[in-house]
């Protein structure tokens, strides 16, 4: 079984920094890619960043510059570093890891349990 972990969420003032991490455990082989969404209270849950195998990363416009997602495919981690954090930014974090290969599972998705991250004015 393949479970996502994260950690690092919490309160911070506006223009402060977070760094949010997650883990994947299990009989993991293969990771395509790993990343991070959030859903705000009464919005839809959307992608603030993705990486994926090669190192290809993407960003939503909300967040370039200001948000920064890293990975280690050796320990299935992935990490997002946020700078200059905005009241909008308040949201619970998911962490996700697409296309897994772990035992006899064959590209699937996983979902982490959520973080939750309040920007305060």
């Amino acid at each position: 079984q393949v479970q996502l972990v994260e950690s690092g969420g919490g309160l911070v003032q506006t223009g402060g920094s977070l760094r949010l991490s997650c883990v994947a455990s299990g009989r993991i082989f293969y990771i395509d890619a790993m990343g991070w969404y959030r859903q705000a209270p009464g919005k839809q849950r959307e992608l603030v960043a993705s990486i994926d195998k090669d190192s290809s990363t993407n960003y939503a416009d909300s967040v370039k510059g200001r948000f920064t997602i890293s990975r280690d495919i050796a320990k299935n981690t992935v990490g997002l570093q946020m700078n200059s954090l905005k009241p909008e930014d308040t949201a619970i974090y998911y962490c996700n890891a697409e296309g897994v290969v772990a035992g006899p599972d064959m590209y699937q998705d996983y979902w982490g349990q959520g973080t939750q991250v309040t920007v305060s004015s």
